[in-house]
């Protein structure tokens, strides 16, 4: 584990930079006592429409209109 002070990362940002994304663990120290770690952000997946069909289903009562006992709690005004 590489340990840094406050001052050497940003002195040598860029540098921490890419050797967090190669792997190496970075961590960032105010004295000597650790407080950050630097490491890379996971890109997110794409999304794919249509990815769910056939694994979830709509209740065939769901665009039905809510019973006047639940339409009481929502303020519809």
């Amino acid at each position: 584990m590489a340990q840094f002070s406050v001052h050497e990362a940003k002195t040598n940002l860029s540098k921490l930079i890419a050797d967090a994304l190669e792997g190496a663990d970075v961590v960032i120290a105010r004295g000597n006592v650790p407080v950050v770690r630097l490491v890379p952000v996971r890109p997110r997946g794409k999304r794919r429409f249509g990815v769910l069909k056939g694994k979830i289903a709509v209740d065939p009562r769901f665009d039905e209109p809510l019973p006047e006992n639940e339409l009481g709690g929502w303020n519809l005004t």
